[in-house]
């Protein structure tokens, strides 16, 4: 199996917003990998020498190998695969909008808005992937202390041990129904407070947005 590569990049394929692809040659040999767009561009420029961490994804009729900048991305991707209903493409694309620190966070915050910003995604998915992926998501920046002080937090504010999501999050949950995209989504709501009111923090949020066009 392999487990990554390195060599020189020949060929980088037009991304599709989800997945892209790169052509990565090492000895002579010319490797087709699918990349998130982010990683694609991030590995240089064509004629540089690249290394790829690489999930090789072997199915009865085709062999396809998926590649990532870090360890910790490959990790989370073979994570993600081990859920329930979740294949190389789902995965790919949930890597593409949140990094594996980011989705971390996501599991110790409980915030299915979040997850539901990944296209194909719903609500009931991600409350799913939620369960799931605290146990098999194992990744170093994961520091599960994180969960304990929030729920420790929720306990002494009186709401019980049950964590309950941040305004912040039904605030991308409001900006994803308006239709922003899942990057402008994260550049709006990104310094925004955890706790407060949800009114006001759309409204800044918006604001945010419409400076960010004018630009």
């Amino acid at each position: 199996m392999i487990g990554s590569l390195r060599g020189r990049l020949l060929d980088r394929g037009a991304a599709d917003g989800v997945a892209g692809e790169v052509l990565v040659e090492v000895g002579g040999v010319g490797y087709r990998v699918v990349v998130a767009p982010t990683t694609a561009v991030a590995l240089g420029d064509i004629g540089d020498e690249v290394f790829v961490w690489v999930h090789h994804h072997v199915r009865e009729d085709t062999e396809t190998l998926y590649g990532f900048g870090g360890r910790d991305e490959r990790i989370t991707f073979e994570a993600l695969l081990g859920a329930h209903g979740v294949g190389p493409s789902l995965a790919l694309a949930i890597l593409s909008v949140h990094d594996p620190v980011a989705l971390a966070r996501i599991l110790a915050e409980d915030d299915v808005g979040a997850l539901c910003l990944v296209p194909g995604v719903g609500k009931k998915t991600a409350a799913r992937l939620l369960v799931e992926l605290k146990s098999r998501l194992h990744v170093p920046e994961f520091d599960p202390r994180i969960a304990a002080s929030s729920r420790q937090a929720s306990s002494a504010n009186g709401a019980g041990t049950t964590h309950q999501p941040s305004t912040r999050s039904d605030v991308r949950e409001a900006l994803a129904g308006l239709g922003y995209s899942a990057d402008e989504i994260h550049g709006a709501t990104a310094e925004l407070p955890d706790d407060g009111e949800a009114s006001q923090l759309l409204r800044q949020a918006l604001r945010h947005l419409a400076t960010a066009r004018q630009v």
